[in-house]
């Protein structure tokens, strides 16, 4: 899926398509901190996977407005849903339960390393050369995990710990769901192939959710509420739209820089809203690994 949108991308960056990625990008930074406020009131797995299939839904719905088919191919079964358990199932409980230990700046920092995962992974598994910028984009990403980590001290950083490897994980998972995706292409048209694996990777932990926390609706604020419904539709539905419009009339390479901006988004907001530590060990990690990304980018 991924692979071919991005062969089919302009050489020419489209004025609409600049739209498009800034509100998917404010949309997707904000997201972070609203996930924050939401796991504050309901728990991870019953948060994350009604909102993801919410999603789902929604998707599946703009999918048809758009004349985009639902059926799945003979053949694809399988490879939708690996890589609807590497892309979402893992992404949203890894990821949901790191937010429970990390502030939602620190996560953002974290998730986005997954692009440098990506272009190391390549190297043995699809036989691209491991070049020099991604050497030194992979010693960016560690320095900026380190200066994490040291920046609160060391007590908490060994709280933080499960948290730290946890988003680190979630990273790492999601890199191999993008290597699974360029060796394994989806041939559905992208909404509808979206809505699918979105379905199928928060079922089950949704399904899991409900039976185990059995979340209480009372407990929802009007707030609460309010991040999930945001959760479901600017990030899960509006989000992607919007992104699949932007490679639609940009290149990627110039999308994919673009999104470099969503963790620092996360990291400014969080500290507005939620009132999360910025101080010099967050906006150094921050510089580190948006240039690590830049340069795994541009590799």
């Amino acid at each position: 899926m991924t692979a071919q949108i991005y062969r089919s991308a302009p050489a020419r960056i489209a004025p609409a398509g600049l739209v498009f990625l800034g509100i998917m990008t404010l949309g997707a930074g904000i997201n972070w901190p609203v996930q924050k406020i939401l796991l504050g009131e309901w728990p991870p797995l019953s948060a994350r996977g009604l909102s993801g299939l919410a999603g789902a839904c929604l998707l599946a719905v703009l999918a048809i407005a758009a004349r985009q088919s639902l059926r799945v191919p003979e053949g694809q079964r399988l490879r939708i849903c690996i890589s609807a358990f590497l892309n979402i199932t893992s992404w949203v409980v890894m990821m949901g339960f790191a937010l429970t230990i990390l502030p939602a700046s620190e996560a953002a920092i974290l998730a986005y390393t997954m692009p440098v995962w990506t272009a190391v992974l390549a190297w043995p598994v699809l036989g691209e050369r491991l070049t020099p910028l991604r050497i030194v984009a992979m010693i960016m990403a560690f320095a900026g995990i380190v200066v994490l980590m040291g920046g609160s001290g060391v007590e908490a950083s060994v709280a933080k710990l499960p948290g730290i490897l946890l988003a680190l994980a979630t990273a790492f998972t999601y890199a191999l769901g993008t290597i699974f995706l360029k060796r394994f292409p989806i041939s559905m048209p992208p909404m509808a192939s979206a809505s699918w694996q979105l379905g199928i990777g928060c079922l089950p932990v949704a399904a899991f959710g409900v039976a185990i926390e059995r979340p209480d609706i009372a407990a929802l604020s009007i707030v609460g509420w309010s991040c999930l419904a945001y959760n479901a539709i600017v990030q899960q539905c509006i989000g992607y739209a919007c992104w699949l419009a932007a490679l639609q009339r940009m290149p990627a390479s110039a999308a994919a820089i673009g999104t470099m901006f969503v963790p620092v988004i996360g990291v400014l907001v969080s500290a507005y809203v939620i009132g999360e530590p910025l101080g010099a060990a967050q906006i150094a990690a921050l510089v580190l690994t948006v240039g690590s990304v830049a340069l795994a980018v541009r590799s």
